[in-house]
């Protein structure tokens, strides 16, 4: 695989992969394109609602892992 080719990335949970910017269906007997436009318009928001969320979790974290300022006038 090329240095400039992006690695395929799959769906979280899904038997859907994205490969070369197009979504396929992936399941025992091999892969079919995803053809029809409504589908993969819907998987296209998915994929961007999935990575907002991990972004989002993934700030979270962060936040909980820094040290907390502490409150004026909070005597602990």
């Amino acid at each position: 695989m090329s240095a400039l080719m992006p690695r395929p990335r799959r769906l979280a949970h899904s038997p859907v992969v994205l490969r070369g910017g197009q979504w396929w269906l992936v399941g025992a007997a091999g892969s079919v394109p995803a053809s029809d436009p409504s589908f993969t318009a819907v998987l296209d928001d998915f994929a961007q609602a999935m990575a907002a969320a991990d972004r989002a979790v993934a700030d979270l974290r962060i936040q909980q892992s820094e040290p907390s300022a502490p409150v004026p006038g909070d005597r602990r």
